[in-house]
């Protein structure tokens, strides 16, 4: 691929070398910096920033705390909690009546409405309306009858909003852990990545973990266990838009002092082809990296390699890949055409009804009417007199100016005259 990419571009070799430098200095951000949950110095900033946000949030909504708490946040969690309750939040083995293993330090990635992420959203909507809770164990789908649950609002539509809201402030809650754990000066067990939680439906495989084997589900949810949520994704993309930046930045550069062009066409986007091989080069570095460290690390335990992974850069790499094959294929010009004609179809459409709204339908109406009262004057006349009469009867009752001036049959008579319709 990176052949077909070449043979259209005009990168040099201060090009690659570039993408490669920054994919490299991303690639030690990530070993050095990230590394494995709780253990990088972006780690921690990444959780102060998350704990900052749950604070920030909490006193938006409501919280108000004596002076000694103010920097407290186990308390903002606490008043979150009880603001924002609800019915999918089951903890333990024992809360879902023995249905499946769970315990508190993984019910939120097991509880799909737990997840920050369409996939989330859908499931919380779902339990809130039904009092029901939706989890994932065993690779499957397991659905069990909750409390009943009434959600604020008159209408679906006041419930609905009501449920978004609800969902984000419990989101919100449960982020930075839970205010028991935090309240003992614990890290707590935070939210998944967005969509990290599908990884349980995939037991596949048998892993070396220690002396025991293990699936791909299982090792995704022990790494939750150990640190691997949201605050640690939020590290984890760091590196990732470091490498992305510096090439955008770079291949910018190059092109308005070295190349001389106008700034508008030195945008990094996506269209050129030389920044998105560039682009390829470096996130496939950064990832090469990733991956060597974590194996290197890891000594054949595939849950410590998978909680060195990081998955953001390799999902990011991936994507990549896959968009510049529908590139180099001529998929994604298919895809964009027919995005663009149904752009086009909206835009009339959207021109169809303004033009739609501003008719007087009032007018119509009384037109309407008019047509109808003609059209049965019309059928019961019975000599060309009274049709003549009602002609001119309609074109006045419409301010419709007569083609012809004075009488009629004047008109009709001199060979010089002519009908003018305006």
């Amino acid at each position: 691929m990176l052949h077909l990419i070449q043979g259209t571009t005009r990168c040099d070799r201060y090009d690659y070398l570039s993408a490669v430098a920054c994919g490299t200095i991303g690639g030690l951000v990530d070993i050095f910096l990230v590394g494995a949950p709780t253990e990088g110095a972006l780690g921690a900033w990444s959780d102060a920033q998350v704990d900052s946000a749950v604070m920030r949030y909490a006193r938006l909504v409501g919280w108000d705390p004596r002076n000694e708490q103010k920097g407290n946040v186990a308390s903002a969690i606490g008043f979150l909690e009880r603001k924002y309750p609800v019915n999918y939040d089951q903890r333990h083995t024992r809360d879902v009546g023995g249905a499946f293993d769970m315990s508190a330090k993984n019910h939120h990635i097991k509880s799909l409405a737990h997840s920050p992420s369409p996939v989330g959203l859908f499931f919380s909507m779902l339990n809130q309306f039904t009092s029901t809770a939706s989890f994932v164990s065993d690779g499957q789908l397991v659905t069990i009858q909750s409390e009943t649950f009434e959600l604020e609002g008159h209408n679906p539509v006041a419930k609905l909003f009501c449920g978004t809201a609800n969902w984000f402030g419990h989101l919100m809650s449960d982020v930075a852990g839970s205010s028991g754990s935090r309240g003992n000066a614990g890290r707590g067990t935070g939210i998944a990545v967005p969509f990290y939680e599908l990884f349980q439906f995939l037991p596949l495989g048998q892993f070396n973990v220690g002396k025991h084997k293990q699936d791909i589900a299982t090792i995704a949810v022990r790494a939750f266990q150990e640190g691997y949520d949201a605050r640690h994704g939020i590290s984890m993309a760091l590196p990732v838009i470091l490498t992305d930046l510096s090439i955008r930045f770079i291949w910018a550069l190059r092109r308005y002092f070295e190349d001389g062009l106008p700034a508008s066409e030195c945008i990094p986007t996506a269209k050129h082809d030389e920044l998105r091989l560039m682009l390829l080069l470096g996130h496939g570095t950064l990832a090469v990296i990733d991956a060597l460290d974590a194996g290197v690390r890891s000594k054949g335990n595939y849950l410590m390699f998978f909680m060195r992974l990081n998955l953001l850069a390799w999902f990011r790499f991936t994507l990549m890949v896959v968009k510049e094959i529908g590139i180099q294929t001529g998929l994604s010009d298919t895809a964009q055409m027919n995005i663009d004609a149904y752009r086009k179809i909206e835009e009339a459409l959207d021109m169809y009804l303004d033009e739609l709204e501003g008719l007087d339908y009032d007018r119509f109406e009384e037109e309407a009417n008019a047509y109808r009262i003609f059209e049965q004057k019309l059928s019961v006349a019975t000599s060309s007199e009274d049709i003549t009469a009602m002609l001119e009867d309609f074109l006045v009752h419409f301010e419709i100016p007569l083609p012809w001036e004075d009488d009629f049959n004047e008109h009709m008579e001199d060979p010089d005259n002519y009908f003018v319709f305006e």
